[in-house]
């Protein structure tokens, strides 16, 4: 498992952020099909170019996707290892739960158990 402190705060704060607009979530769901274009991205959103361009700019300071310059055009394609991050510090906090909440279900029942 885990551990909660091998997580640096400012990196999941960078990635939940990043995931809290809808914009930014559609784009990665679409870069999860491959990678696109800043133009491709644009299209279906009827957002500008330069719309488009602010939000990969945040998606990118968080390490969600990564771009790169090929001939005239700007490439974006996923940036997995901070999803892994922010699954991690989910996946964590997911088993603590889990375990009080199993804890708080065998004490109910024990008690349940010593009432009849």
């Amino acid at each position: 498992m885990v551990q909660q402190s091998t997580l640096d705060a400012s990196t999941l704060d960078r990635a939940f952020g990043a995931l809290a607009d809808e914009t930014r979530r559609g784009i990665l769901t679409r870069l999860g099909a491959g990678p696109a274009t800043i133009t491709e991205l644009a299209e279906p959103s009827g957002m500008t170019l330069t719309g488009i361009r602010k939000h990969v700019d945040v998606l990118e300071s968080a390490g969600l996707v990564a771009t790169e310059k090929v001939g005239r055009v700007r490439q974006v394609t996923l940036g997995a290892e901070r999803l892994d991050d922010a699954m991690a510090w989910i996946t964590f906090y997911q088993r603590l739960w889990a375990r009080r909440l199993d804890g708080l279900d065998a004490y109910f029942t024990l008690a349940k158990g010593t009432e009849s």
